[in-house]
C-alpha cells in the first residue's frame, strides 16, 4: 500500500474493456487505487490487438501486442477469468465482496445473466460502488443499443461542428481526432465514483452509477449546446474559427501556419501595435468582440495579408512577451518535444515485469503521465500496461485460493 497516494485503500474490480472504462479506471489506478482488470483466457481486452501501430520488443521489430491497450491500462493488475463458466462468475462475486468499486462496460443487462449485475452484488457487498458504462444509458428507447465513440460524435452533433463548412475545400463533418466521448465519459465517470465513495463516508451504502456516452455526448457540447437551447439557433462548422471570439483561429504565416487565440479586446490592441495596424483598434467595426464577430469576413483577411509577412516562429517570439496567446500547429511528435510537455515530464516510459518480459518480449512501454498534479497524494507509478494475466496467480492467492485449486482452475479454462 502506497500511503502518499490518494486512493491507497480503495480496491477496484474493472470488468471494462476498450476505452471509457479503461480510461476511468486507470485514473483510478494513477491515484493508487488497487485495479484489477479482469480479462478474457486468451484474447484479453479488445484493444489488445487494434493494431498497427505495434509494440516492439528488444530489436525493434513489431510484436503482436497493440499500442492502443498501452494508453489506458497503466498501474493495474491483470487477471483471465472465464465468466461463462460458473466458476469464474463464483471468483468474480468473491472479488466484488472484497471490492468497494466495479467499473463494467457490458451491454444492458449482459451480467445478469452471470449473477453480477447490481441487485445479486449488492446482496454480496452493500457497501459496492457498481459503474455501468453504455453507448445509452439503463433506460429509454436505445438502452439496448451498442454504443460506440464514433456513433455519439455523428448522433450528438458533435460532427456537425467540426471540420470546415460545405461550401469550401475539405468541407464536411468530421469526427474529433480521438474518441472524445469515451475519454470523457472515463473522466465522468472516475468523478462519480469519487463522489459515490464520498457519499458512501457519510451512508456507509454503495450505489450504482449510470453512466451513458450519449449523454457524455451531449454536455461536452458545453457553450454550442447552451447558445442552441437558449437561441433556437443550430451551430455550423467554421473550421478553426470560433463562433464567439475574432480573432481565434488559425493564420497563414511565411513558412506555414499559426494559432492565435484572442480572447479579449485588450490582446486585441496588443496584437494590433505588435503587427504594426493600430489603425485596427480605432476601426469601430473591430473595435469590441462582438463588432469583430459581427465583421469576421472583413478582418480575417485583413490579418492574413499581415500574417504572412513572418514565420511562425517570428510571431511567437514577437508576442510572447505581450500576453498574446500565439503558438505553433505541432504534430503529435513536434508536440512531445515541446520545451514545456519535456519539462513538465509528461512522457513516462515504465519497465515491464520479468514475467511481461518474457511473455510478450517487450522489455519497456512509454505512456502519458497523469495530468492530476495533487501536491500531498500526487499520482503514483507502479506497473507497466500489464500483459494479459500476469497477475492471475497472485490476485487468486490474495483470495484464499491455494496452489492446487489455482491449478485446477488453469487446467479447467476458468482462468
Amino acid at each position: 500500500m502506497n500511503q502518499a497516494a490518494a486512493l491507497p485503500h480503495i480496491k477496484v474490480l474493472d470488468l471494462s474493456r476498450v476505452l471509457a472504462g479503461p480510461w476511468c479506471t486507470q485514473i483510478l489506478a494513477d491515484l493508487g487505487a488497487d485495479v484489477v482488470k479482469v480479462e478474457r483466457p486468451g484474447a484479453g481486452d479488445d484493444t489488445r490487438h487494434w493494431g498497427p501501430p505495434f509494440l516492439k520488443d528488444a530489436q525493434g521489430n513489431d510484436t503482436e501486442h497493440a499500442a492502443y491497450y498501452t494508453c489506458a491500462n497503466r498501474n493495474k493488475r491483470s487477471i483471465t477469468v472465464d465468466l461463462a463458466k460458473p466458476e469464474g462468475q463464483a471468483l468474480i462475486k468473491q472479488m466484488a465482496a472484497q471490492s468497494d468499486v466495479l467499473v463494467e462496460n457490458f451491454k444492458v443487462g449482459g451480467l445478469a445473466h452471470y449473477g453480477l449485475d447490481y441487485a445479486s452484488l449488492k446482496a454480496v457487498n452493500p457497501r459496492l460502488i457498481y459503474c455501468s458504462v453504455t453507448g445509452f444509458g439503463q433506460d429509454g428507447p436505445y438502452a439496448e443499443r451498442a454504443g460506440y465513440d464514433l456513433m455519439i460524435q455523428a448522433m450528438s452533433g458533435m460532427m456537425s461542428i467540426t471540420g470546415r463548412p460545405d461550401n469550401v475545400p475539405g468541407g464536411g463533418p468530421q469526427r474529433v481526432g480521438v474518441a472524445l466521448t469515451d475519454l470523457f465519459t472515463g473522466v465522468y465517470a472516475a468523478t462519480a465514483i469519487l463522489a459515490a465513495l464520498e457519499v458512501r463516508h457519510r451512508t456507509g451504502e454503495g450505489q450504482q452509477i449510470d453512466m451513458a456516452l450519449l449523454d457524455v455526448g451531449m454536455a461536452i457540447l458545453a457553450n454550442q449546446a447552451g447558445g442552441f437551447l437558449n437561441t433556437g439557433r443550430v451551430p455550423q462548422r467554421q473550421g478553426n474559427s470560433h463562433p464567439s471570439l475574432v480573432p481565434y483561429q488559425d493564420f497563414p504565416t511565411k513558412d506555414g501556419a499559426m494559432l492565435l487565440a484572442i480572447g479579449n479586446d485588450g490582446q486585441f490592441a496588443r496584437f494590433c501595435a505588435a503587427a504594426g495596424r493600430p489603425e485596427w483598434v480605432a476601426d469601430v467595426r473591430f473595435a469590441t468582440n462582438t463588432q469583430r464577430v459581427m465583421h469576421r469576413e472583413l478582418l480575417v483577411p485583413l490579418m492574413e495579408e499581415v500574417t504572412r509577412t513572418r514565420s511562425t516562429a517570428e510571431w511567437v517570439a514577437l508576442l510572447e512577451d505581450k500576453a498574446v496567446p500565439c503558438g505553433p500547429i505541432n504534430d503529435i511528435g513536434q508536440g512531445f518535444a515541446d520545451a514545456q510537455v519535456q519539462a513538465r515530464g509528461l512522457v513516462l516510459n515504465q519497465a515491464c515485469s520479468p514475467v511481461a518480459q518474457a511473455q510478450t518480449a517487450i522489455n519497456s512501454i512509454a505512456s502519458v503521465a497523469s495530468p492530476l498534479r495533487l501536491q500531498a497524494t500526487p499520482p503514483v507509478l507502479r506497473r507497466a500496461p500489464p500483459a494479459l494475466g500476469e497477475h492471475t496467480d497472485e490476485v487468486l492467492a490474495e483470495l484464499g485460493l491455494d496452489a492446487a485449486r489455482i491449478t485446477a482452475l488453469h487446467q479447467a479454462g476458468v482462468v
